[in-house]
Parts: structure tokens; C-alpha cells; sequence
């Protein structure tokens, strides 16, 4: 047996097998063959593999997000056998006598840019899904297959994960995180939250042995160890452990259908965050009372290219019927900082914190904004929707907003489109600046959701995702309290609601304090919404 100690992100205890997070650059660098009937053959065995995949995706797409939504599977399994495409790529090698990743490659490239060359809409569209075609093809030629077949759960080990990767993960075969890096607030630790899966960071370079790769192991989330090929005895001792939490967790779901009250009958709305449609599903399961953040960006993290305008309608559209008249809160743009995306050319900055992100990246680049504005505003009809900024530092920002708003509305209005006109609109108090102007922002707004994960990072000066500052870090920090004391007391005199959406939103031991501080929403990770009711319920205000 083997143990390795590192630091607990989230609690738990999960048994499996590990598995290492496969990355690496697909070299589509041409190369001589002399085998042309073998490189061919390569192309179509990749190439079935891809429709394959696709095919299951399409069934998965159906089963979770109905027709309109997995369609797109359907499409791309069409291009996969569209002639001209097939036939470019076969007389490359047969003509050329190149190996097949730089043949898919370069009539990928070929492809996309005869689609985005026309005026087309909808043509315009396919340049995407041609590139997304060629890259499966490219990941099956080169091993890369991130659709694995496999059913087994798994115990994911990794260096460490960035937001775009995790969201190539098969979230439903993770049973736990592993990382040798990291920090509590890394989005790896976030995401085993959202996920309710123990997460172990920090535990070095012991992990990445490569002879653990496939090895049974436990990850015991409660104090940060992880056994590789456990003793009988260990292995005894866990499975008890992991019986426990899983009669914790079915003893919370009698509150399922009670209300957010407490004790001296005091009630506040408890939200989920979410990171996009699949996510719905743990919303419905732990009865969150809406959803207080809807990440948007991981739309575009999770793209090759700019979402469109149709594709961004479809998940908001999806989202907002799901949850019929529950409120949704729809965060808009946030990239930059730790959310880097190619495709953006963001250049490098030296202190990407405090650099071109979100609403900054937003009114810069108001084609952007305009565009998912308009698919916002479209899908607003099929729902409660309410739509926040981030990163706002000033009223002259929420002016400049309101603005484009209203030219999206204008031109809606002569589209014939139709939306909602009561449409919430509000601010993320994510900053210091935000906090003690609160009482400035406030009448230009219906409400505030306070992102204690930046403004904690940002009032303490401490880099969240330094781990080595982790031990410095004090996320219960009187002044970080002050600050979100003084915001909410600034909304409620210009009569408007504010939540904190936060990771501090799910921290069970300051509950009774924010509800002191008199928020009237906490917005937290769907598997944290049984636990806050819980607690909720057990407080009395009037004592």
C-alpha cells in the first residue's frame, strides 16, 4: 500500500480506480509516407470511431437536453460523410502522399474558411462544426479520445485542471479529484463541490507515477489521504465511511419540499450555481429554490470558436424551461484571469486578476456583448430570468450597459422578436470598490449578488489560486465581512434584494451570520443546497 498526503478540498470518501487526465498538442505536421493504402485505412477506421461517437453523443444530448439540443450531433455525424469532404482528404494522401492528420487538418481548415467566407448565416455556422469534425477525427488518429467507452467510474488524477479542461471531463464517471498543484479556490476544487465528490490538492509530485495509472485507490476527503492498492483492513474501515455519508446524504433528502425558514420564521431563498444545461439535473435532485448564477461562460470555454447567437438562445432557452417560473440568474461574460480562451487572443498579462476580464472584455468588445445580450433577451419569454454584470467598478459602467441594452431591445422590437420587459437586471459586488460605492449602484439596479471568491482575493491582496498563500488566506476576515455588511445594508435602503453566490454562500459555519447581516438569497452548489436548508432550519433569529 501506498499513501500520499495532501490537503482536503471537499469531504468524502471514494473508491476506485485511478485514471490521469490524458492532455497533449495533436502534431498535424506533414510527413512523407509511402503506404498510402495504410494511411487510408487509418482515416477510416478514425473516422468511424468519430461517427460512433457521435451517435452515442446524440442519444446522451437526447436523453438529457431533448431534439433541438442534441441535433447538432446529428449534423456533425452528416459532414463526416459528406463526399467533397471525404474526397479532399483521400486525394491528399493518395496525391500527396501525407499522413492523414495533416490531410484532416488542412481540408478542416480548407472547409471552415469556404464556410465563413460567405454572407450566409447559416454557412457561417458550419466553419464551426467542420473544425469540430476535424479535431474528433485528428483525436482518434493520434489517441486522444475523450468520449471514452467506458462505464467504470473513476478517481481523476492530475497536475492540476484548468476551467476549459474541465469541461471535457465525463462528469458523470468521476468519483473523485486528485491534483498534485492547486489551491482550495482552484476551479478544480469548485468543481468537486458542484459536484459533491471528495477532492484531495497539493498532494506533489508523488501522484504522477505513471506505474499508478489503472491501480485501485481510496480518497479519503476528510483528512487529505490518498491509498493506492489499499490494505483489506483500510479498505474495510472506508467502505464503512463511505456507508455513512451516503445515510448522511439520504437523511437530508426528507427536507426536499420544506421551506428555507428558520426557527423564529424568517425565510430566505437558497439558489444553485451552475455552469450549464447538465447541470440542471443535481438542481432538480437537491430542490434548489432557482438558480442564483449561471456561469455563461463556460458556453464559450467549452466551444472552438465564438457561441452564436442561435446556440447561446438554445441553452438559456433550456435552462429557463426547465425551471419554469423559478428565478434564473444569468451571469454574463466572465473570461480572463484564470479563464483563458484561445480563440479570444487575450495577450499576456502580468497580473491577469486585476486585467482584461469580463465586463471590461464586454464593453470593449460590444459585438460580443450584443450577442449574447440578444439571445438572453430572446430566451427571456420561456422563463423568470434575471441577467448580472461582473466585475463593475463604477455607475458610469452599469450607464454604459443599460445603453447597449437598450439597443438590443430596439432592435429586437424591429426583429419582430418578442421579450421580456421586467427582466431584473443586477451587479456582482466582486471588488472593494464595488462594496463601498454600493450605496451609488444600488438605485441603477434591482439587485446585488456578492462573488466572495474575488472580493475575499482582492481585499486580502492574496492570489486565491496561490497555494502557496493558502496558510495567509482568511476567507472569515473581518474586513471582507464589513464589506459585504455594508452591501447589504446599502441594497436594502434602496429597496433592492442581494444574495452572495460566493463560495462563502456554502460555508455552513457563517449561515447564521449572513442571515444576521440580512441577505435574502444564498446561491450555492447544487449538493449544498440540502445542508444550508438544514441549517436554515435550525436557527432562531430572535435569540
Amino acid at each position: 500500500m501506498v499513501i500520499i498526503q495532501g490537503k482536503s478540498v471537499y469531504k468524502g470518501i471514494a473508491i476506485g480506480k485511478i485514471s490521469f487526465f490524458k492532455r497533449g498538442k495533436i502534431d498535424t505536421s506533414k510527413t512523407t509516407i509511402t503506404d498510402t493504402q495504410k494511411e487510408v485505412e487509418r482515416f477510416k477506421i478514425a473516422k468511424d470511431k468519430s461517427i460512433l461517437q457521435l451517435k452515442n453523443l446524440y442519444e446522451k444530448a437526447l436523453t438529457e437536453t431533448g431534439e433541438e439540443n442534441a441535433q447538432i450531433f446529428e449534423i456533425h455525424q452528416m459532414m463526416l460523410e459528406d463526399d467533397d469532404y471525404n474526397q479532399s482528404i483521400l486525394d491528399m494522401i493518395n496525391e500527396q502522399k501525407v499522413n492523414s492528420e495533416y490531410a484532416v487538418d488542412e481540408t478542416g481548415k480548407n472547409f471552415a474558411e469556404m464556410f465563413s467566407s460567405t454572407e450566409d448565416e447559416y454557412m457561417n455556422a458550419r466553419a464551426v462544426d467542420v473544425k469540430d469534425i476535424s479535431d474528433r477525427i485528428l483525436k482518434n488518429l493520434t489517441g486522444i479520445d475523450l468520449d471514452s467507452s467506458t462505464n467504470e467510474k473513476c478517481i481523476i488524477c492530475a497536475d492540476d485542471l484548468s476551467p476549459s479542461e474541465t469541461i471535457q471531463l465525463d462528469k458523470d464517471k468521476v468519483l473523485a479529484f486528485v491534483t498534485s498543484k492547486g489551491s482550495a479556490n482552484s476551479h478544480t476544487s469548485i468543481l468537486a463541490r458542484t459536484m459533491n465528490i471528495p477532492a484531495i490538492i497539493g498532494i506533489g509530485d508523488a501522484l504522477l507515477n505513471p506505474i499508478y495509472d489503472g491501480k485501485t485507490a481510496i480518497v479519503d476527503g476528510y483528512n487529505g489521504t490518498l491509498y493506492i492498492e489499499p490494505t483489506e483492513p483500510i479498505l474495510r474501515e472506508m467502505k464503512h465511511k463511505l456507508q455513512s455519508d451516503i445515510n448522511e446524504r439520504l437523511s437530508l433528502n426528507g427536507l426536499k419540499g420544506q421551506p428555507n425558514t428558520t426557527i423564529d420564521g424568517t425565510t430566505i431563498n437558497v439558489f444553485a450555481n451552475i455552469g450549464g444545461v447538465a447541470d440542471l439535473t443535481k438542481v432538480i435532485e437537491n430542490d434548489a429554490s432557482g438558480i442564483g448564477l449561471f456561469r455563461s461562460e463556460f458556453l464559450y470555454l467549452e466551444s472552438d470558436d465564438y457561441p452564436s447567437e442561435e446556440k447561446q438562445f438554445q441553452s438559456y432557452k433550456k435552462v429557463l424551461e426547465t425551471m419554469q417560473d423559478k428565478k434564473v440568474v444569468v451571469r454574463t461574460l466572465d473570461i480572463g484571469a484564470d479563464k483563458q480562451i484561445d480563440y479570444f487572443n487575450l495577450d499576456k498579462e502580468e497580473n491577469p486578476a486585476m486585467g482584461y476580464r469580463a465586463i471590461r472584455i464586454c464593453l470593449d468588445k460590444q459585438h460580443i456583448f450584443k450577442t449574447q445580450l440578444r439571445a438572453l433577451f430572446r430566451a427571456s419569454v420561456y422563463g423568470n430570468l434575471a441577467i448580472m454584470f461582473p466585475m463593475i467598478i463604477s455607475k458610469d459602467e452599469i450607464l454604459q450597459i443599460k445603453s447597449i441594452i437598450e439597443v438590443v431591445k430596439n432592435e429586437l422590437k424591429e426583429e419582430n422578436i418578442p421579450f421580456a420587459n421586467d427582466i431584473e437586471i443586477g451587479v456582482m459586488i466582486e471588488t472593494p470598490a464595488a462594496a463601498i460605492i454600493s450605496d451609488i449602484l444600488a438605485p441603477e439596479v434591482d439587485f446585488f449578488s456578492i462573488g466572495t471568491n474575488d472580493l475575499s482575493q482582492y481585499t486580502l491582496a492574496i492570489d486565491r489560486q496561490n497555494a502557496k498563500l493558502e496558510n495567509f488566506f482568511n476567507p472569515h476576515h473581518e474586513a471582507i465581512l464589513r464589506l459585504i455588511k455594508t452591501t447589504i445594508d446599502n441594497a436594502h435602503k434602496n429597496d433592492i434584494w442581494v444574495g452572495i453566490c460566493g463560495e462563502l454562500g456554502s460555508d455552513i459555519s457563517l449561515t447564521e451570520t449572513f442571515l444576521k447581516m440580512g441577505v435574502d438569497e444564498l446561491s450555492v452548489s447544487a449538493p449544498c443546497v440540502l445542508p444550508i436548508r438544514n441549517k436554515i432550519r435550525n436557527i432562531d433569529l430572535s435569540k
